[in-house]
């Protein structure tokens, strides 16, 4: 049995990374708080150095390597958030980095890690298989491996988030996060279950990406056959060694949430916290919105990174309005005669919808003789704005489709 990190381990990492990392915002959440009926935090990782929490664990890691090693240089793998923690903290310590990153890995991600002066090589498919290529990469050339999350330093390292929490919120009764492979909630268990016991940790994992739930029911680490979802940031297929004895031991719950769960908790917290997180760093929120766990308030979520793509964003928006029935995509059947569409247009604004896109179609072999097809982008204020749209459109005789069903 791996020998579990200590609470002085992670109070010896926080003395390392004094001058270093910032201490992040602890700010309330009204939507949150009404919701779950008591006083709900966002711990704010998002607007930490490099974008995330990873610094803390990289820094603290390399920051203890000898001059020796620090001459040979490090690597590591990763999707984004720890290439950039390991360019920043190897450019701070002195060393040089190669990071291995996936072949689809965020353009503004691998743009920020050579920012921080690390070489950048894409490799795989996934963090899996760019793991293997750091590894082979530092067997070749003796650069030390600075694993993502299954080293002790690391697990110190991002521990010390929660010596942050427990001070900033000293009556915290649940504190959720979301997990890859694990090196996050370990370090944060590690000091809730040695100075606040009571204090129940929570993890989340996207259900696309779900490997700790089939490693606890087995008993060791499995890798998951395969695996896909927009948090990147948390897309690990395998837990670590380490980081699986921890969670184990330490960890309350493990939950999962679906891609529109983590759509709406983006959508609230740009919209209504007016904070920028990428998916990964959301998923502690979607499982708070989407009551997938029962949880006793004070609570705090961390928003453990802001590393999002724009495109991303794009996305994402639209489709975290559309799972919250504000952005209606529906085809709309009806007879083809000068005028019609006019008239469908119009009855759409009366309900004080937004139309965003309209596609007018007449050549679907599947339409009768005189009859037209008209495909509509439309915002709404809510479901029962939506509802009450398609109900008058159906009365009036339209046929309306939603686009999954067209």
């Amino acid at each position: 049995m791996t020998e579990l990190v200590g609470l002085d381990d992670v109070r010896a990492a926080r003395k390392l990374l004094a001058g270093v990392i910032r201490t992040t915002p602890m700010e309330p959440s009204r939507p949150l708080s009404a919701a779950l009926g008591g006083p709900t935090w966002l711990k704010c990782e998002n607007v930490q150095r490099a974008g995330s929490y990873k610094v803390r664990g990289a820094y603290v890691r390399i920051s203890r390597l000898s001059a020796a090693e620090r001459e040979r240089g490090v690597v590591a793998a990763s999707a984004g958030n720890h290439a950039q923690g390991v360019a920043l903290a190897a450019g701070l310590v002195g060393t040089h980095a190669t990071v291995f990153m996936p072949v689809n890995a965020p353009l503004p991600k691998v743009a920020a890690t050579k920012g921080y002066g690390a070489q950048v090589e894409l490799a795989g498919n996934t963090v899996d298989e760019s793991l293997v290529a750091a590894h082979t990469y530092a067997e070749r050339t003796g650069a030390v491996l600075i694993h993502p999350f299954d080293h002790p330093d690391v697990i110190a390292g991002q521990g010390t988030v929660a010596l942050e929490i427990l001070e900033q919120c000293p009556e915290v009764k649940t504190i959720i996060t979301g997990v890859g492979g694990g090196g996050l909630i370990s370090g944060m268990a590690v000091v809730a279950k040695a100075l606040r016991p009571d204090v129940r940790i929570i993890g989340v994992q996207a259900a696309g990406a779900a490997a700790f739930p089939p490693s606890l029911v087995a008993g060791e680490p499995v890798r998951l056959p395969a695996f896909s979802t927009i948090a990147d940031g948390i897309a690990v297929g395998r837990p670590g060694e380490i980081t699986f004895n921890h969670v184990r031991k330490l960890v309350d719950e493990i939950v999962t949430v679906s891609e529109e769960d983590i759509s709406r908790a983006l959508l609230m917290l740009l919209e209504r916290g007016k904070q920028v997180v990428e998916p990964a760093g959301a998923v502690g929120v979607a499982a708070l919105l989407a009551g997938v766990v029962e949880v006793e308030t004070p609570v705090v979520a961390v928003l453990s990174g802001g590393n999002i793509d724009p495109l991303l964003m794009m996305r994402v928006i639209e489709h975290g309005l559309a799972a919250a029935g504000r952005y209606l995509r529906v085809t709309v059947r009806c007879s083809d005669r000068p005028g019609q569409l006019a008239s469908l247009l119009s009855q759409i604004a009366e309900h004080r919808a937004n139309v965003v896109d309209v596609e007018h179609q007449r050549a679907n072999p599947h339409l009768s003789l005189g009859e037209v097809e008209v495909a509509l982008s439309v915002e709404t204020r809510g479901v029962e704005h939506s509802d009450t749209l398609i109900s008058a459109l159906r009365a009036s005789g339209y046929q309306v489709v939603f686009a999954a069903e067209a």
